[in-house]
């Protein structure tokens, strides 16, 4: 899976922040709820514009970027 198909960064929305599919969910905030003890499918319940692809390219993303940040 490519998370770049999926995140996406505008500047004008959300303050650049890495974004779902042009929407003004953020990846952090997916990271947040999964962080606080939500599960995917508690997400997936409460944003049914979401999907599962949704959520692993915001993980997918996250490992990226800290992978990049400790090389």
């Amino acid at each position: 899976m490519n998370y770049q198909d999926i995140i996406t960064i505008e500047p004008g929305k959300r303050s650049g922040k890495p974004c779902i599919r042009g929407m003004r969910i953020t990846v952090y905030d997916i990271l947040e709820y999964l962080a606080g003890g939500m599960t995917e499918t508690e997400i997936l319940e409460d944003f049914s514009e979401l999907t599962s692809e949704d959520i692993k390219a915001c993980l997918a993303f996250a490992a990226y970027r800290d992978k990049k940040n400790i090389n």
